[in-house]
């Protein structure tokens, strides 16, 4: 079964030209406001952290600021943690939930740890709710050198002025009902490959990195959110999305040579959250606060087990 039968850019197994991506882009909409609801948020942050523009997107400069949030009084005995969200767009929880951390309980770990996050990667993505940037590239299949896609090149360069090295990055997505009906079906379209069907998993679950897997962290996280919503169980082939489950609620992705957020610094703990708000049993502040509880529950694993045997 071909993408061509079901998505209505592009011509079958023909991989989609410039006249392909700019129909897509002007079949996008904006759905809601960054400036409204993103960054008074990051803006409200500022008595409690230093805010700082690490770039704009050329897509409307004014429109699309981006910011990082670092911590007051950088400690460089300190280890550092680095939080993303909203690098798709569209999955709301990463961003929301970043701020809500940072909001909510980023001081009590500020004793512990350096942190800078950068929580909407994507702010067109956010605005359109697309995983895509306007050019119909996906920024978390981007994070390489001479990158085409904004997002990822100014989120990388954020990285390279991080002091020392960073212990943790967790990095905060959602995995949604639309990334079946929409963005799978578009992604096989503009490359010109049969769409194949695929399953969303319901519930929680994390990604690892193959070359680091870090299980016993992964546990803790899946462990934290546990509190807060269902995790996702393995498919009949014990797979998620396609990937062996190794652990209850994680697999593995090899993020540097996938050019994942994930895999943007060398840390020695690194997660990404994949958060199911399209569950009839939760509501968006839940998806929230499970976003919220994998930061905490990451960063209690690291002061039990790293901070305590230092």
């Amino acid at each position: 079964m071909s993408t061509q039968s079901h998505y209505p850019i592009g011509q079958p197994n023909t991989p989609w030209g410039e006249s392909e991506r700019l129909a897509w882009r002007k079949s996008t909409t904006i759905k809601r406001s960054y400036q409204e609801e993103v960054v008074p948020k990051i803006q409200k942050l500022a008595n409690q952290f230093i805010i700082e523009q690490y770039g704009a997107l050329s897509y409307d400069s004014t429109r699309y600021p981006l910011f990082s949030i670092k911590s007051q009084g950088w400690d460089n005995s300190k280890p550092t943690i680095l939080i993303t969200g909203g690098v798709h767009g569209y999955e709301t929880s990463g961003v929301h939930g970043a701020l809500q951390f940072l909001a909510e309980h980023a001081s009590h770990y500020q004793q512990y740890f350096n942190f800078i996050a950068a929580p909407c990667v994507s702010p067109w993505g956010y605005e359109t709710i697309n995983r895509w940037n306007p050019n119909a590239l996906d920024p978390n299949r981007s994070f390489y050198a001479n990158t085409p896609a904004e997002e990822s090149a100014y989120l990388l360069k954020l990285v390279e002025s991080i002091p020392g090295k960073v212990l943790m990055h967790i990095d905060l997505h959602e995995t949604t009902d639309t990334d079946e009906s929409e963005f799978r079906p578009a992604l096989a379209a503009r490359d010109g490959i049969a769409y194949q069907p695929g399953e969303i998993p319901d519930g929680f679950y994390t990604v690892g990195d193959t070359q680091n897997p870090q299980l016993d962290f992964q546990t803790a996280v899946i462990d934290a959110v546990k509190q807060v919503t269902h995790i996702a169980p393995a498919d009949d082939n014990n797979e998620i999305i396609g990937s062996p489950v190794v652990a209850e609620g994680v697999i593995l992705y090899d993020m540097k040579a996938l050019g994942l957020c994930g895999g943007i610094t060398d840390c020695e703990f690194g997660t990404t959250t994949e958060v199911y708000p399209d569950s009839p049993t939760v509501t968006a502040q839940e998806c929230n606060n499970a976003q919220v509880a994998a930061v905490t529950g990451a960063l209690n694993y690291l002061i039990e087990h790293q901070l305590k045997t230092r």
